[in-house]
């Protein structure tokens, strides 16, 4: 089961992601908990470069290839090894954050996107696509909090791009959701964490029934 988590920045995937582990753990379900840009040691170096606040000069072109690097590192290193094994995924962000990123966001060819994700992935798609879903004003607002709290300033990259980048980074995750219906669930990320939770148990728990 390859279970993906996407939105907007502050929509408060990490805490979601960090809940259903636990609920995981208490299932007696193998897995393993990731996330992109740098889920493995490789990966580490190119996160650094991608969210450094200090790289303004990044242009989309070198930013949407270290992602492509990034994911073709983590696939085969990690996510393959793992789903072979018989192991959950569970991944902060895959291919459909570089679609909306550096496609609806950056404006970038979506078939350039397309090619290099295809290629990234290595045949890799989610089973399951969470997309936790708020106003980008709320989303944006939480973010630069949560910077600020945990000194995190260094890494905003993405959270100093004014609104409207937001708003169309969110536009792109709806059309996403609309587009691949069978894989994706949009939950409402704007109410308190513990009913966000509740409802992504109640997506999960089918999931674990069915295969005891």
């Amino acid at each position: 089961m390859f279970i993906t988590f996407e939105g907007i920045e502050g929509c408060g995937k990490t805490t979601q992601v960090d809940l259903l582990v636990k609920y995981l753990e208490k299932r007696d379900i193998s897995f393993i908990k990731t996330f992109e840009p740098g889920g493995t040691e490789i990966g580490k170096g190119i996160r650094k470069i991608l969210l450094d606040s200090k790289n303004t000069h990044l242009s989309p072109l070198a930013e949407l290839i270290l992602y492509a690097a990034d994911r073709a590192q983590h696939a085969n290193e990690k996510l393959i090894p793992a789903l072979d094994s018989g192991k959950w995924v569970i991944c902060d962000r895959f291919f459909d954050a570089t679609v909306v990123y550096q496609g609806y966001g950056r404006g970038m060819d979506m078939e350039l996107i397309g090619l290099l994700n295809n290629k990234a992935a290595c045949g890799l798609c989610p089973d399951l696509t969470i997309l936790l879903d708020c106003p980008e004003e709320v989303g944006l607002k939480r973010a630069l909090a949560r910077n600020k709290e945990l000194n995190l300033e260094a890494q905003g990259r993405f959270e100093k791009e004014k609104l409207e980048f937001h708003r169309r980074v969110r536009n792109g995750y709806l059309a996403l959701a609309d587009r691949f219906k069978e894989r994706f669930r949009v939950i409402d990320a704007s109410r308190p964490v513990e009913m966000i939770s509740h409802d992504i148990h109640n997506l999960i728990t089918p999931c674990i029934e069915a295969i005891r």
